[in-house]
């Protein structure tokens, strides 16, 4: 209950204060391990652009710089320290308060495992896994320059789906929740085509050099 009270506060001051660095910053918070949730984030700045007072691709961009280097940061502490410290952190009281368990993390390196590298391009579209899949990635000795592209790629595309939310349906909450579903399907799905086209891409090169 504390927790959410200071999530709450936390939250207040954001919506009073919003600009570029606090989207980036606070961003950069959404992409680590503590969950302050992108879809509250960034629909009330877009909604702010739709009123003249930002500009909608800034958004786009200063999100996607905070997602990176949160992402960057997650990446760096399992690349450093291991696997046993990461799990033995996530089974720890102090992970529970963030709502992070080893169960929520295996989760996040068996979808890692089982998709690979481009997994921490489609992950980014994911609730519940968006936040933790930078964690495999750095446990696995992801090549640092393909995490990068994939993440940047990833929060890209997440954040635009939610800027134009809050900048076309930002003054209709009840349009907004229609269409914010669908849109997620559309975004997820579009990540899965980009993947494929990445797989044909491959397997041509493969096929002309056997």
């Amino acid at each position: 209950m504390i927790l959410l009270n200071i999530f709450s506060t936390i939250l207040k001051w954001y919506m009073a204060n919003i600009n570029y660095l606090t989207i980036t910053l606070f961003m950069m918070v959404e992409s680590t391990f503590i969950p302050l949730p992108s879809e509250l984030l960034l629909p009330p700045a877009a909604w702010l652009a739709a009123q003249g007072e930002m500009n909608l691709f800034l958004i786009i961009v200063f999100s996607t710089l905070g997602c990176t280097m949160g992402a960057l940061i997650n990446y760096i502490l399992s690349y450093y320290l291991g696997r046993t410290i990461i799990y033995g952190l996530a089974d720890s009281k102090y992970a529970k308060i963030f709502f992070i368990n080893k169960a929520k993390l295996q989760k996040a390196e068996n979808y890692f495992n089982t998709n690979g590298n481009t997994s921490t391009f489609i992950g980014r579209l994911i609730p519940g896994i968006r936040h933790l899949i930078s964690i495999p990635a750095g446990l696995s000795r992801m090549n640092l320059r393909k995490f990068i592209t994939f993440t940047i790629l990833g929060s890209a595309l997440w954040n635009t789906i939610l800027s134009l939310l809050g900048y076309f349906f930002g003054k209709n909450q009840e349009l907004l929740m229609r269409y914010y579903h669908e849109l997620k399907y559309v975004g997820f799905g579009a990540g899965i085509l980009f993947v494929l086209y990445l797989i044909f891409i491959k397997r041509k090169k493969h096929t002309k050099n056997p």
